[in-house]
């Protein structure tokens, strides 16, 4: 994972430029998390749309067919995510490049997934910026824009350019900007609902690579939610100590384990109160909470909502 600046330009409205043969597992690596961001938050904080460069359908290199939401004429927003996969270098041409270069001045951020790289670069819109590509094409990227600076890591963020290697690097790059944007509880807890490397703990693609400690540290409250531990229980359990474990979440997730163990706690009972029938005193009990106002006052205090409130909400 490599970032170029501390904060993402991603903005909330997202425009992606999809090509016949574009890959499926890209395009949902990228609006899936997005999607699930969208969920937690309860509102639609982030807004995409399906575009192509004449508002025809496109069909994927496996054959799915996709009706967009427009051509790229009508595109605006605050960015722009180009995204070809197989056939890129056939898009190559000024009847492609050509429309590219003109939207991008409608655009703040310009991105390019997978091999979408090229088609930025072609258009002269990477000149003087850091850039990477899917690897397999790394070292001809290389050599046919020398002006862009081409560096072999997963994504790169270089001011208000934006590009990645693939579609797990696609969900890489989206994880971090729930991240960035959100905090990284939230990445936590949209990183787990799609089982990502780690997710007993946490995905070890939040702000970083995430420590060993952490991640066990993680597991062993997941395990204990009913029956909370206390930190200096969870760090005995995987042998360190309690101001170690604290120093080292704090260094990775920006809070305490405090606070993680308790946004773990809320979710599960979050979870409950959309998904099943048992009263808030048993929610709070499975919750590790001994009794319904407790659990109620720190529900609230997270999401926003009492648990009736958003059974209520959701009926």
């Amino acid at each position: 994972m490599q970032s170029m600046q501390h904060l993402t330009p991603i903005g909330r409205g997202i425009d992606i430029l999809l090509f016949d043969a574009f890959s499926n597992h890209c395009l949902a690596n990228t609006v899936e998390p997005l999607r699930a961001a969208n969920t937690f938050l309860r509102l639609d904080h982030y807004r995409w749309r399906i575009l192509t460069l004449d508002g025809a359908s496109v069909k994927s290199s496996s054959g799915l067919r996709i009706a967009p939401d427009g051509g790229l004429k009508d595109g605006t927003g605050s960015t722009l995510i180009v995204m070809p996969s197989y056939g890129f270098r056939d898009l190559a041409g000024w009847r492609v490049v050509g429309p590219i270069k003109a939207a991008a001045r409608r655009y703040e951020t310009l991105a390019g997934f997978d091999t979408g790289s090229w088609l930025l670069a072609a258009a002269g819109l990477l000149d003087g910026h850091k850039a990477t590509i899917h690897w397999e094409e790394f070292t001809s990227f290389a050599e046919a824009f020398p002006q862009v600076e081409a560096c072999r890591e997963r994504y790169v963020i270089d001011k208000t350019r934006v590009t990645c290697s693939g579609a797990m690097a696609a969900f890489d790059l989206i994880m971090h900007v729930i991240g960035k944007t959100h905090g990284p509880l939230l990445a936590m807890e949209v990183g787990q609902l799609f089982m990502t490397e780690g997710s007993a703990g946490s995905p070890s693609i939040i702000q970083g690579p995430m420590g060993r400690t952490v991640r066990q540290a993680i597991s062993i409250m997941q395990e204990n939610l009913e029956s909370p531990l206390s930190i200096r229980a969870v760090a005995n359990r995987i042998g360190v100590s309690q101001r170690l474990l604290e120093q080292r979440t704090r260094n990775e997730l920006k809070t305490t384990p405090q606070s993680v163990y308790r946004r773990l706690r809320l979710v599960a009972a979050r979870k409950l109160v959309q998904e099943s029938t048992y009263s808030v005193a048993e929610i709070a009990g499975r919750a590790g909470y001994e009794n319904a106002s407790a659990m109620t006052r720190a529900f609230r205090a997270e999401f926003g909502l009492t648990p009736r409130e958003m059974r209520c909400e959701g009926a």
